[in-house]
This record gives structure tokens, sequence and C-alpha cells, in this order.
């Protein structure tokens, strides 16, 4: 009928509801869950889709009884070590696993076993599985500015660090632009106090170095090195687009280069994949639960009433159908982006 889609994403909701449902003891739900997660590995293969990704266990889910997480870490630990067997559904396709989230809230043995997995599976090509665990979307995308702005604090070290001496940034020409940058030479050192009327004078050069920002017409500043807690007093000088106090042709101001929405994107736990073409989450519900709220933004949701232990083949072909309707439609507006 139409294109096979690349990724699809699954929330594999109601093990709970399904043992409950079936009478059956506490841990057998997410057993029979297990199950139907290799069976629905086994159909997209068959159909050719790349990219499976579940929603395994939440950082939320955390909150649970000690004794159903501890029981669902023991189960996790064991399959994992199942998906590894000569035999496994992972062998016999060819699946490339990835553990994704904040893996060091896992316990010692799940973390080594997840590492020992994907370490395993490095080489497979076929499929790729992207199981999310100790995962939110929140956490994810906390995660991937910090590291972003651990980046660019290390590239503008790296970049500087050799113009950068005894308060005087040297070999860089007034007004030079590197990777984006406005060089300026900066001179001055970083007292233990200045009055009132000095503040007004000069911005504080800490180290030497001056950091300016323009967006939108304002100038930020921003001090580096030890008078950090400046900040409010230098700050107090910026207004109406006008930075005050700065008149001293001899001190100069660099401008450092921004995070963009690459350098975000690049740092996500999802960044080892493409953004799912469906999501589908069962039992009726049609929340995302803090799942991939960043990658599913032009992002069909199918949401079946079964439960996820009796999802079977027609609901993911009937999925499939219902993306390859709409799918010319997501892909205009994904252009738009």
């Amino acid at each position: 009928m139409g294109p096979i889609p690349n990724h699809i994403a699954f929330i594999m909701d109601g093990n709970r509801r399904y043992a409950k449902k079936q009478g059956m003891e506490e841990g057998a739900g997410h057993k029979a869950g297990f199950l139907a997660l290799m069976k629905i590995l086994c159909y997209c293969y068959e159909l050719g889709v790349k990219y499976l990704t579940v929603y395994a266990f939440s950082i939320e889910n955390f909150k649970r009884k000690p004794e159903e997480v501890q029981c669902l870490m023991d189960l996790m630990l064991e399959k994992i070590g199942e998906l590894l067997k000569e035999e496994s559904v992972v062998n016999q396709y060819g699946i490339r696993l990835y553990f994704i989230g904040n893996l060091k809230l896992l316990s010692e043995p799940v973390r080594v076993a997840a590492e020992k997995a994907m370490a395993a599976t490095a080489k497979n090509t076929k499929t790729v599985l992207l199981i999310c665990v100790a995962y939110t979307s929140y956490d994810e995308i906390v995660h991937a500015v910090q590291e972003s702005c651990k980046d660019k604090r290390n590239e503008i070290e790296a970049l500087y660090a050799s113009k950068v001496s005894n308060g005087v940034t040297e070999g860089v020409e007034e007004g030079e632009n590197i990777n984006g940058t406005i060089e300026h030479d900066v001179q001055g050192s970083c007292e233990s106090s200045l009055s009132k009327s000095q503040a007004l004078n000069t911005t504080r050069a800490c180290n030497g170095v001056i950091r300016v920002e323009k967006k939108k017409g304002v100038i930020l500043h921003a001090v580096q090195g030890s008078c950090e807690d400046k900040w409010d007093e230098v700050m107090s000088r910026t207004s109406n687009g006008v930075t005050e106090g700065v008149a001293d042709s001899k001190k100069k101001q660099w401008m450092h280069p921004t995070i963009k929405l690459v350098d975000i994107e690049k740092n996500m736990y999802m960044g080892v994949a493409p953004d799912p073409d469906i999501l589908i989450r069962t039992s009726g519900e049609n929340r995302l639960s803090n799942f991939l709220l960043w990658q599913t933004t032009n992002c069909p949701l199918y949401s079946p009433s079964a439960l996820w232990p009796e999802i079977g083949l027609w609901h993911l072909i009937w999925a499939v159908l219902n993306f390859q309707q709409s799918h010319y439609y997501f892909e205009k507006k994904r252009k738009q982006l």
C-alpha cells in the first residue's frame, strides 16, 4: 500500500492488567510481555522494519513497591541472558541491541549485563532493537543539554587555550572571526573588590576575559574566572540593547558560539536512531507517559485496546496501513521543520 516504516516505537502497556485478567501470579504478566516482544520482533523483521524501540522501564517505575522493582530487575537480567543465546531471535535475525536511558540508575548486575549485550551485538546490522530502561524524556533532554554545554565549553577552552595568557589574548587580531567567534584582546585583572564608580567604568575582566553574547539586540555579558559572583553587577549595566561601562577601547571582548539544535540532538540517548515513524501504545491509552517527547513531534499514535501480551500481527499490520495512508502528509510536515 505504501512505504514501510523505518522505525516503530512501542509503549508496552498492560502487562499487570493482563496477569490480573488471566488470574496469573504477580510478575507473570511481564514474562508474557517478553514473549509478545519476541513475536513482534519477528513480525517487524519480516516486514522490513529497521528500528524498533520499546519502553521497558521508566525512571518513575522505581517508585513502585521495592519487591516489584526487584522482580522486574531480576526478570530483566534473566531475559538479557536469553537474548544472547545462540538460538535467540537476536542472533537469528542479526539484531543489534541498545539499552537507552540513565543506566547508572540500574542495579550493577543489570547494568553490566546490558553493557555486555550491547558489546556482543555491536556488529549486527540487519535490525536494531532499542530498549528504554531507566528512561524518561525529561531526563534525556536534561542529559542532552548538560552534555552539549560540556562539549561547547571543551571546544572553547581548546580553541583559546593557546591564545589566552596572563590576562592578554595573544596571537589574534582585533575583530578576527574564528569558528563563529568574534575575537578581541582583553586586558585586566580580577581585584578583590570594586567601588561603585569603578563598576560604572569597567566590566570586570576576571582572568582577563570578558564574554559578550548578543541576542535580539541585547548584549549579554558573562564573566569568566573567579569573579562570577559579580554577574548581577555586570548584568545591571546591560539595558535596551546598549552595554554601559565598556567604553575603554583597550578592553577587548569575545563572543562565544551558541549551542544549536544539532548539538542537543547529537547528545540525546536516542541519537543512535532516526525518529520513529509510528508510536504504538497498547491497552487503549493515548498518553505518551514521558516517552520520546522530543522525537515524536510528527509521529502518528496508534492505540489498540489489546493489552501488550495480547498484541498480534493484525494490530501491527493495521498500524502500518494507517501510517501508509498518512505518510505523505507527515513527510510534508517534517520538511517544513
